[in-house]
């Protein structure tokens, strides 16, 4: 059912959460959104789904523990969030979708077509690592002295804004810390084994080096790769690296837009 914002939100249950999901936007193929970590949909996605919803349909949803999503006793990866993405979908009764993922949601649609490739038409990552030199120097030092005093002020906001259990801030924070604290490089196979379209994003300033933006597109047989200049997330407007009046969102959903309708 549609809401007063004109989408479509409901819950489904996946894999033993409650798992949120929006609906925007009408066409045949939907492209399908996952955010970043500690995020919520709107947080990464907000400034450039109007551009998306033009022209197709688009499905976002709130991962394990973040927005409006239950959570589950083991922590989160990016394997458990693969399969629940398509757990979600094989609910919702799609089978074939093109996949835009954005920092840790970038990793999860790497998953996703590893472990999915029957649902992966295309996919997309902005400022997406699969192992730990990709990221820049002292992102590994800072993981293990992160709390949630250092959590960016906005994206506490919008979690208390939407989740139904407000304690569940820190336990957010403290497993996406915790993922990261734990991640370990992922054998290159899972990257020169995926046999679809890719089109591999990254900001010429973002946590992600260069260096790794073009060797991930180099590993994946059909992989293009598109740098763009601003931090981490500037190029869809997340809300961390926003600029008001900027055109790169739009500039971005069009490149995309032409990537994923060629």
């Amino acid at each position: 059912m549609q809401n007063e914002f004109g989408f479509q939100s409901g819950y489904e249950q996946v894999n033993g959460i409650k798992m949120y999901y929006q609906i925007h936007g009408a066409g045949d193929v939907p492209l399908v959104l996952v955010h970043g970590g500690g995020s919520t949909i709107e947080t990464t996605f907000g400034n450039i789904i109007p551009f998306f919803t033009k022209t197709r349909k688009v499905i976002a949803v709130d991962l394990q523990a973040h927005g409006r999503t239950g959570d589950r006793e083991a922590g989160v990866s990016f394997e458990q969030d693969a399969d629940d993405v398509a757990g979600l979908l094989k609910n919702l009764n799609f089978e074939k979708a093109d996949f835009l993922g954005f920092s840790n949601g970038g990793s999860t649609v790497l998953q996703i077509a590893s472990r999915h490739p029957h649902l992966v038409r295309k996919l997309v990552t902005v400022a997406a690592t699969w192992k730990r030199a990709g990221l820049i120097s002292g992102f590994f030092e800072f993981m293990e002295t992160a709390t949630l005093d250092n959590m960016p002020l906005p994206l506490q906001s919008a979690y208390l804004e939407v989740a139904e259990n407000k304690e569940g801030l820190q336990v957010m924070h403290d497993k996406d810390r915790d993922r990261m604290r734990a991640f370990q490089d992922w054998p290159e196979e899972i990257l020169t084994n995926l046999d679809v379209p890719a089109l591999i994003i990254s900001g010429n300033q973002d946590v992600i080096t260069i260096d790794h933006a073009v060797e991930t597109a180099k590993l994946i047989p059909r992989a293009e790769l598109l740098i763009l200049p601003g931090i981490h997330g500037a190029c869809i407007g997340e809300i961390c690296a926003a600029r008001p009046g900027s055109k790169m969102p739009e500039f971005t959903a069009a490149a995309i837009a032409e990537f994923l309708d060629k």
